[in-house]
């Protein structure tokens, strides 16, 4: 379907455009669609969709307390609803391969790819994988080779959660709620980690091995977590070309120096602060320490979390969007999308801002198509209200 989108305020490129926006067989187009569907967006800010890199809250479909699990097909149709419904057009699900039983085992990140892929064709959300390997989950290199080759092609991210836990870094206070998520005992759960900690010898050259597979398929590779910029040197020499959830402001500082990504989770900027004591999101972005923001674990705060930077200023949204767009699409290797200029893809999202605090998304397109609308979408009128549109623009 063929669509016109008239009387809104639409971000086009970096700069805010009044004119309509036209769609072609599922594209952006800089010329007139042939016999086009007319959409009013009165009142309404047409902004591109948001491309969520790093997203685990689909976990709480799945298991919503410890020990209570629902079938998977299930959680991901509800987290394909809550995904539209805030505005995300293209996601990637971060699923950990971990040495842990229970909800981050190797069986179950199996029954969590196999449902996917056959689901995803009837997803609304642009629905990918993003496989956060651990490093010391040594007995699954073998298959998490197998599914960087699936398409569309999944992310790959080195995790280390294994050290922090074993030197009571800042993971280790977390050992308790890690031990219950895997169903096992804390004295069960702290002998089972000693047993994959007597294995360290091994990482290094696991990492080497997925690394290089990863280069060879022409995955996107991240790295998790990094402590230093002599770290961040290490992954980058692997190929990892973004640096995901630094753990201080040097490291960060060091990848956008060699232009590379910085990924944090906007949670943290729309909360005011990490849940967890890291680096503040905020801070970094403004000292342009981080280009891309992701749902982490909440998948409305990407688009909270723009609004809150900017603030009620549309010249600061249109800064601070590329953040949960543009740049999100560069760091997931998809440069098809990301915005709203010619030939993209039509993902984008209606979004009322008359409370600044909480935009509300009234409806949300994919690849042309409508597949999310809080309100009827009225056929706009044959003149645009210029009123509406001055009011959006101050």
């Amino acid at each position: 379907m063929n669509w016109v989108i008239e009387n809104g305020l639409a971000l086009v490129g970096n700069d805010w455009s009044e004119h309509g926006l036209w769609i072609d067989g599922g594209h952006v187009t800089d010329r007139r669609a042939e016999r086009p569907r007319r959409l009013d967006a009165a009142g309404l800010l047409v902004l591109p969709g948001i491309i969520d890199i790093h997203g685990d809250a689909f976990e709480r479909q799945i298991m919503p307390r410890p020990g209570v699990r629902f079938d998977v097909g299930l959680a991901l149709r509800d987290t394909d609803r809550q995904l539209v419904a805030n505005g995300i057009t293209t996601t990637f699900h971060g699923v950990t391969i971990s040495w842990e039983p229970g909800l981050r085992s190797l069986e179950a990140a199996r029954s969590f790819i196999a449902s996917l892929y056959a689901l995803r064709p009837r997803l609304s959300c642009d629905t990918r994988l993003h496989l956060r390997w651990e490093t010391f989950a040594l007995d699954a290199v073998a298959e998490v080779t197998e599914w960087l080759s699936l398409q569309p092609s999944p992310i790959l991210a080195f995790n280390d959660h294994t050290t922090g836990s074993v030197l009571k870094g800042t993971i280790a206070r977390k050992i308790g709620q890690m031990a219950e998520r895997s169903g096992l005992s804390r004295e069960d759960y702290m002998a089972l980690l000693d047993a994959v900690w007597a294995r360290r010898d091994d990482v290094p050259g696991a990492i080497a091995e997925l690394a290089a597979a990863a280069r060879a398929g022409g995955n996107v590779l991240l790295a998790h977590d990094e402590s230093s910029p002599e770290e961040r040197a290490r992954f980058r020499a692997l190929g990892a070309r973004s640096c995901e959830f630094p753990l201080n402001v040097e490291t960060a500082a060091a990848a956008r120096a060699a232009g590379e990504d910085v990924i944090l989770g906007a949670p943290n900027v729309v909360r005011g602060g990490s849940h967890n004591g890291a680096m503040d999101a905020r801070t970094a972005i403004e000292a342009g320490n981080c280009s891309v923001l992701t749902s982490d674990y909440h998948y409305p705060s990407p688009l909270h979390a723009a609004f809150a930077l900017a603030d009620g200023d549309l010249a600061a949204l249109a800064r601070y969007w590329p953040l949960v767009s543009t740049n999100a699409a560069r760091a997931a290797g998809l440069p098809d999308r990301g915005s709203l200029t010619n030939g993209k893809r039509a993902d984008l999202i209606l979004v009322d801002m008359a409370d600044k605090h909480h935009p509300e998304i009234v409806a949300t397109m994919v690849a042309g198509r409508i597949v999310h609308a809080r309100r009827a979408l009225g056929e706009s009128p044959v003149a645009a209200p210029a009123r509406a549109v001055a009011e959006l623009a101050g």
